[in-house]
């Protein structure tokens, strides 16, 4: 199984780069065009998250600093080992709602720690893809748009960051090996 879905993704992504474009010049949109003029529409929105961008990558900053992540994860630790999740794990479910950077560098340590291609690695990768940066995209891009009632968008982007951490537990076990 899992040789056949890594022959598809092998050729998935280079089949959407040529088939965008050859679909796009079927219905005789100009393509480059389009892309400049997506471009230039771009840099004021750019601009506009700036400030959120900023407050964001300081609070983050301010959360790893001042110790809050090392003591939410000692508080952790006894619950993770209770459902058998690795410990090494839970700095990326904490910080990946937060930082895809910050999480990213928790990927990293346990490529380094365990290699990319153990077990670990590969339920780092997958917890990393199965995930999104949700107070991220609230902070900035709802802050951008001015959209200033986000409470049930929180919800639901932290309980599909929760589901997408468990799922990716659940499949690596399977696909992988035990942990």
């Amino acid at each position: 199984m899992y040789e056949v879905i890594s022959a598809i993704s092998n050729y998935m992504l280079p089949a959407i780069i040529v088939l965008i474009p050859l679909y796009a010049l079927f219905r005789k949109v100009p393509v480059y065009e389009s892309f400049v003029e997506g471009a230039k529409e771009g840099f004021p929105t750019a601009i506009q998250i700036i400030p959120h961008l900023v407050g964001m990558m300081f609070a983050v900053a301010v959360f790893r600093d001042t110790g809050a992540l090392d003591f939410y994860l000692q508080g952790l630790v006894p619950l993770a080992n209770w459902f058998h999740i690795p410990p090494d794990i839970l700095p990326i479910g904490i910080l990946r709602p937060i930082s895809g950077t910050g999480s990213l560098a928790f990927v990293e340590s346990i490529f380094h720690t365990f290699g990319p291609d153990s077990f670990m690695g590969k339920l780092a990768s997958t917890i990393q893809a199965s995930t999104d940066t949700t107070l991220y995209v609230i902070t900035v891009y709802f802050g951008a748009v001015g959209v200033k009632k986000s409470l049930y968008a929180l919800k639901v982007g932290l309980l599909a960051d929760l589901i997408g951490f468990i799922a990716s537990l659940v499949i690596c076990t399977i696909m992988f090996g035990a942990l």
